[in-house]
C-alpha cells in the first residue's frame, strides 16, 4: 500500500496573477507557501485535507472532466460572501436529490468549482448507532 503523506491538485492557469486573485482574494483560500518570483511564481493554497497549487502557465483548454469539489460549512453564507466579492455564481445553492446542498462557480479559466454543504442529517455525517 502506498502511504500518502500529502496530496495536491496542480492547475496551470492561463493567467497566474488573475487566478491568484480569484483563489486567494475572492475564494479566500489561505496560502500554504509560495515559490519562485514575479508574476510566474507558484502559489500553494490550503484546500481542506489537501492543497491546490497554481504554477506554470498553460494556454491549453481545460479538460471538461476536471472539477473541484470543496466542502464548506455553510453554502448560503459562502454564496453571499462570494457574490459580494464579485464572483460569478454559475448556479446558486440547491439541495440536490442526494441530500447535499451544492452551489457552482468557476475559476477564471472556466474550471468548475462545486461548493458543497453536507447537512447534519446526511449519511455522510450522520450514522446511527456510532
Amino acid at each position: 500500500m502506498v502511504h500518502v503523506l500529502s496530496s495536491r491538485i496542480l492547475l496551470q492557469p492561463s493567467d497566474p496573477e488573475r487566478s491568484r486573485v480569484f483563489y486567494g482574494e475572492q475564494l479566500g483560500l489561505a496560502v500554504h507557501r509560495e515559490f519562485g518570483t514575479g508574476p510566474e511564481r507558484g502559489t500553494v493554497y490550503f484546500l481542506g485535507g489537501g492543497f491546490l497549487e497554481l504554477s506554470g502557465r498553460s494556454d491549453a483548454p481545460r479538460s471538461p472532466a476536471l472539477r473541484l469539489w470543496v466542502q464548506v460549512e455553510d453554502v448560503a453564507a459562502a454564496h453571499e460572501e462570494l457574490r459580494a466579492k464579485g464572483v460569478e455564481i454559475v448556479r446558486p445553492p440547491v439541495r440536490e436529490p442526494w441530500g447535499l446542498i451544492e452551489m457552482w462557480t468557476a475559476d477564471p479559466d472556466g474550471t468548475p468549482i462545486v461548493l458543497v454543504e453536507v447537512p447534519a442529517d446526511h449519511p455522510l455525517r450522520y450514522r446511527p448507532g456510532i
